[in-house]
């Protein structure tokens, strides 16, 4: 194995690893778990450790534990402390502590195999990890060098993590109630956006500037994208679907490189994780249900972080599954069960401007996927966010009849309208009337706690034929003082609805019921994954009599009162 390696690398490789080894075998080290036995040529190092990972006890007076959850059972736990005179929480990120000989080993391992591996890509981790395991136990073989089971393991996850993982920052990464993990620069704790305690300091940090500028270029390699002196700064989509925002040195942030990362969920929030989380009540649920499915044009608006993206992925469940849909992002971030979608990306140019469309060579914008996409005759179309002349795109497109759905930086009607008609977008207020859902959402304190709500669903009903204003109807509304949401008692987006299907009042009241039964049913059985929701969804499409009579039955089976199918 060892054989494509240079004499003189050889060389040094087992210089370092002779150094070592006289540490193992030249003294005692009970007090940390290690006893030597007699040398042989192939010597054995034994721990009488059990674990691979210890949790170390709370030292600061002022620090309480809230709460531990293993991330990677046996390797990895996330403990989070309340720093009770700085009141504020803490995230500490615990993985297994190596003695001088084992990083020492691991050093001379990571040199070994980094001239020698050869990892493909787009191999299941699975494959990785059982190939990596077989060089480093070829690897341990030539050296001479026999490991017990625990320090092995402990070496291992250090091998594994920082070769097919996410090296330092693996543990947030892999945590599912973190949201975005930002790094503002050297010697700057990681902050760690936390699904339950927000925006909290975490224990990880870079040590030095060349640390955190190679871990900077390294992620932009993950990501099949280019980061240096020249172009500093980058958007991109790592390898699991997150979204990454990086600066590279010290030329455009004075506290040197700082990533951003949006984390992807592989398993989406549905429609009744929404509902769970209160971000909105079910009769909201089924009124976008009926919306969606009916083609009602819809604009989800909101500041940073109010959860636009994902309660638009989440309601897009509703869409019916024989539909043609195009989706268009920068970095992708809309993940849909559905077979027959077209998720298209914008892409970067290279080189200096073109005199033709003042644009680099070979960039591809929002504005062009979007007259591509026009051109597929797709019946339903999402564009990730509108900032620019995109819009009079997207908003023509509602005007003749598609059903169009993106999210918009904006905090209430007065605000969208206002940026809309302004640069650089410059809408007219006649196009801007072409919608017909505008949803509020906010990031807002309840209680103690920092979450989600829908402020307000907000019907556009037309123009005033004088004035020009726009003309609303807010049909929900949230109420901070008790947490809850009011119907106001009419909506102009059941009327059309009512008027195409040619339903009677009695008729939609009966078609509401039918999907809060449905969520009803999904939340008693316990249906999470976004595919199990879908196939719900579906199943009502292609046989709604059928479905609600199965789900009705269910609910009837546990004692809940429902009306007859």
């Amino acid at each position: 194995m060892l054989d494509n390696l240079e004499a003189n690398r050889k060389a040094a490789v087992f210089g370092a690893l002779d150094s070592i080894k006289k540490r193992y075998f030249g003294r005692l080290l009970g007090d940390r778990g290690i006893k030597v036995k007699a040398p042989k040529v192939s010597g054995v190092v034994e721990t009488t450790l059990g674990k691979i990972t210890t949790i170390p006890k709370i030292v600061q007076k002022n620090m309480n534990e809230i709460e531990i959850q293993p991330i990677l059972k046996n390797y990895a736990y996330v403990r989070i402390l309340y720093n009770t005179m700085a009141n504020e929480y803490f995230y500490e990120a615990i993985e297994p502590k190596l003695i001088e000989e084992e990083s020492e080993l691991l050093d001379v391992l990571k040199e070994i195999l980094v001239g020698n591996l050869e990892l493909l890509e787009d191999s299941e981790r699975a494959q990785k990890e059982n190939y990596l395991r077989r060089m480093v136990d070829g690897v341990l073989r030539e050296l001479g060098v026999e490991l017990h089971p625990v320090s092995k393991e402990r070496i291992m996850y250090y091998v594994f993590r920082d070769f097919i993982r996410y090296g330092p920052i693996d543990v947030v990464m892999t945590d599912v109630q973190v949201e975005d993990v930002s790094c503002d620069g050297v010697q700057v704790p990681l902050y760690i956006y936390h699904r339950k305690y927000g925006s909290i300091p975490s224990n990880l940090k870079f040590d030095s500037a060349e640390e955190l500028d190679s871990f900077v270029v390294w992620l932009a390699q993950r990501s099949g994208k280019h980061i240096s002196v020249a172009q500093p700064m980058l958007d991109a989509t790592i390898p699991d679907g997150s979204r990454l925002q990086a600066t590279l040195g010290m030329h455009v942030t004075k506290r040197g490189s700082s990533f951003t990362i949006r984390r992807f969920r592989e398993n989406p929030f549905t429609p009744l994780d929404l509902v769970r989380f209160k971000t909105m009540s079910p009769e909201m649920m089924a009124y976008l249900w009926l919306a969606i499915e009916n083609g009602q044009s819809m604009l989800i608006c909101g500041g940073t972080a109010s959860g636009k993206t994902t309660t638009l992925n989440a309601i897009l469940l509703f869409i019916p599954p024989q539909m043609k849909i195009v989706s268009i992002e920068d970095t992708r971030e809309l993940n849909l069960p559905h077979e027959n979608w077209v998720p298209l990306l914008t892409r970067a140019g290279f080189g200096g401007k073109s005199a033709h469309s003042g644009k680099p060579a070979g960039e591809i914008d929002m504005f062009d996927l979007l007259t591509a996409a026009l051109r597929q005759r797709p019946q339903y179309m999402m564009i990730g966010e509108v900032r620019g002349p995109e819009a009079f795109v997207v908003f023509q497109a509602m005007a003749t009849g598609k059903s169009a759905y993106t999210t918009f930086h904006a905090d209430d009607v007065q605000a969208m309208v206002h940026r809309l008609e302004n640069d650089p977008i410059n809408l007219p207020r006649a196009l801007v009337a072409a919608l017909d859902i505008v949803l509020l959402q906010a990031q807002v304190k309840v209680g103690t706690d920092m979450t989600r709500r829908v402020k307000a669903m907000v019907e556009v009903v037309g123009t005033d034929p004088e004035s020009n204003e726009l003309i609303t109807n807010s049909a929900y509304t949230w109420n901070p003082a008790d947490d809850t949401f009011n119907y106001s008692g009419h909506s102009y987006v059941y009327e059309k609805i009512s008027l195409a299907r040619n339903w009677n009042q009695r008729r939609m009241e009966q078609e509401v019921k039918r999907r809060l039964d449905i969520f009803d049913y999904m939340k008693r059985s316990d249906i999470k994954n976004y595919r199990d929701v879908a196939k719900i969804v579906s199943g009502y499409y292609k046989d709604p009599d059928g479905m609600i009579k199965m789900v009705r039955d269910t609910l009837a089976s546990q004692g809940v009162q429902v009306p007859a199918s």
